[in-house]
């Protein structure tokens, strides 16, 4: 099962000139304003993450990584993963395209970036701040942050100018994994969660789930637990709600209508489970939606 069974998060520049989205995360509230459904996701662009305070956890389908105050991530284009915070925190989150970093078309700049974008043993790299070159590459990560607060007529070449440099240290510095092969919790992860895209919409029980991948069902809950540190209800019901803010985004079909579709038997458990995970009423959101104001 490729990623692309999976949510695609769209950056939400895409298809602008400068397709550069910087979110400002503080505990479970974005700006520019997102959801944050806890859903597994991919996306076309790269993403680095500078954590502020606190600290936070990437979630994959074999593992998690816990990222600290003043740490940062590299996450690789079309990976599967969610980023989960962990108690209080605030983090900014860097993404952009892969051509950011290639000058021009037929540059030999393409070879060295999909060295990396293309190497399907590098998910992600945690960057930690150990030796000077990653502290370096954390440096450039706090002046992207700082670039936010002061923009000019210059900040779109500030901000090339220093991917291009933070991602050279990268190059020059950091070691590329060997292949290895996936764990059985990874591909069991990847039946479970295929088997709630597909059936999400239904009364999905835990035995069903299990039967999926051929366990039982507390091989099952542990596996959700060790690697999303979630259970697969809660999963389910997130998924859930995903799925109902892009139909809210995207359809003008009734709210009743859309809780039902998504598998929620009463419009009101549906409306109290949304305005608990957003802040909104469906409608509310509709309409923040329809006005330009989410995300």
């Amino acid at each position: 099962m490729k990623s692309k069974n999976f949510l695609n998060s769209v950056n939400l520049n895409a298809g602008s000139s400068f397709p550069y989205l910087v979110l400002d995360v503080v505990n479970e509230h974005s700006f520019p304003r997102n959801p944050g459904f806890l859903v597994m996701h991919w996306h076309e662009d790269l993403q680095f993450i500078y954590v502020l305070d606190g600290e936070i956890a990437i979630d994959m389908l074999e593992s998690s990584v816990t990222v600290s105050r003043r740490e940062g991530v590299f996450i690789n284009k079309e990976i599967v993963h969610r980023v989960r915070q962990c108690g209080n925190c605030h983090y900014k989150s860097f993404i952009f395209p892969a051509h950011f970093l290639t000058f021009y078309p037929d540059s030999p700049a393409h070879a060295l970036v999909e060295r990396i974008t293309e190497n399907p043993n590098l998910p992600l790299y945690h960057l930690s701040g150990v030796g000077d070159w990653q502290e370096d590459c954390l440096s450039r990560l706090r002046e992207l942050s700082r670039l936010e607060q002061m923009k000019d007529e210059f900040y779109p070449y500030e901000v090339l100018t220093h991917l291009t440099a933070l991602w050279l240290t990268m190059q020059k510095n950091m070691a590329l994994p060997q292949p290895k092969a996936v764990s059985a919790a990874a591909k069991r992860m990847r039946l479970f969660l295929d088997y709630i895209r597909e059936h999400y919409a239904e009364d999905v029980t835990l035995e069903q789930l299990a039967q999926s991948a051929d366990v039982s069902k507390a091989e099952c809950l542990r596996c959700f637990h060790q690697t999303m540190d979630t259970t697969p209800y809660k999963y389910l019901m997130e998924y859930r709600l995903s799925q109902a803010a892009e139909l809210l985004k995207k359809t003008d079909k009734p709210v009743g209508e859309i809780a039902a579709s998504v598998g929620f038997r009463q419009v009101s458990h549906f409306g109290k489970c949304f305005r608990e995970k957003t802040g909104l009423s469906p409608r509310d959101y509709r309409k923040g939606e329809q006005t330009g104001i989410e995300e």
